[in-house]
């Protein structure tokens, strides 16, 4: 019997080192962002001192998680904070499905392009730009809606930043009226990849618009959706910290409805200057967001192999 020689697949080749040297700008940058200050993680567990460095100051074991969890506020920021993404999940992405699905109905590319343009202008806006728009409605000397409550005969001028009930509808959809035009763009850029030949077929079956989006849309959509929903999931306990510190401009009796993980270590941190507390609480969300997307990952893998990362 002949022996068969095996053949070595050569990893490197000179055809690819273009492609290298294409990646290698990405790769150092993500070596320098992201991994090396992975070593800054020995904080959460130090006592730290600025003059004794990293590798100096002295060890405190898990002292520094308690800031989170033996206080008093723990269970209100952990609410918010998952509660919140929850809802931001689940209505931006229905938005964004159906304001996709909307604008791929839309014939005329002048009017397609125009309002593409406009739903996606809020996403190029920081948090600070719309701090500032919602203040001009919501002020209480010269805010918009107290200025039309005057027109309509009331009297009183309202706080409405000190107004609870106020905040977690509006702070959904600030988010949404932000965040939702970059996925609708995302959604869009799918659809738009759809054969048009099984819309005519269905139409040829006589299936209606809502037939079609069930049956042809909804399905084509199945692997993005997925895939930002795992994703999403590794963020569940982290807050957008311009959202809920600077639109709600940091107003105390907000805090119950308002306050999130991120907040609270931003007012710790400046109150208290202890990074190890505060890098025990980054760990903390860190540590959650990677078991979230495992678990996500695989539930979605169980349910849709096509549509899961990994």
């Amino acid at each position: 019997m002949m022996n068969k020689k095996k053949k070595k697949v050569k990893l490197f080749k000179k055809e690819y080192i273009p492609l290298f040297l294409m990646a290698l700008p990405g790769f150092i940058c993500l070596l320098i962002w992201r991994y090396l200050p992975m070593v800054g993680v020995i904080i959460s567990f130090q006592n730290f001192n600025v003059v004794k460095g990293i590798f100096g100051s002295p060890f405190v074991g898990f002292r520094n998680f308690e800031f989170l969890f033996a206080t008093t506020d723990s269970f209100v920021i952990t609410r918010n904070t998952v509660l919140y993404n929850l809802v931001f999940i689940v209505v931006n992405m229905l938005l964004a499905v159906i304001l996709a699905m909307m604008l791929s109905e839309i014939r005329s590319k002048n009017a397609a392009k125009l309002f593409q343009t406009v739903y996606m202008l809020p996403y190029f806006l920081s948090w600070a730009v719309v701090a500032i728009i919602a203040n001009a409605f919501l002020d209480r000397s010269n805010g918009v809606v107290n200025h039309l409550r005057g027109q309509a005969g009331y009297t009183n001028l309202v706080d409405w930043y000190q107004r609870k009930s106020l905040w977690p509808p509006l702070i959904v959809f600030v988010n949404a009226w932000k965040e939702v035009g970059y996925r609708t763009v995302l959604y869009l850029a799918v659809i738009s990849g759809i054969s048009r030949e099984y819309y005519e077929a269905a139409v040829l079956d006589g299936a209606t618009r809502f037939q079609q989006a069930k049956y042809i849309t909804l399905p084509h959509l199945r692997f993005i959706i997925g895939i930002t929903l795992i994703m999403s999931m590794g963020s569940i306990m982290r807050g957008d910290f311009g959202l809920f510190y600077t639109v709600t401009q940091d107003s105390g009796p907000l805090y119950p409805v308002t306050d999130i993980i991120d907040t609270y270590i931003y007012r710790g941190l400046k109150n208290m200057s202890n990074l190890g507390m505060t890098t025990a609480a980054g760990l903390y969300q860190s540590v959650v967001g990677m078991v979230m997307i495992l678990v996500v990952n695989a539930i979605v893998n169980k349910i849709d192999p096509d549509s899961s990362m990994f």
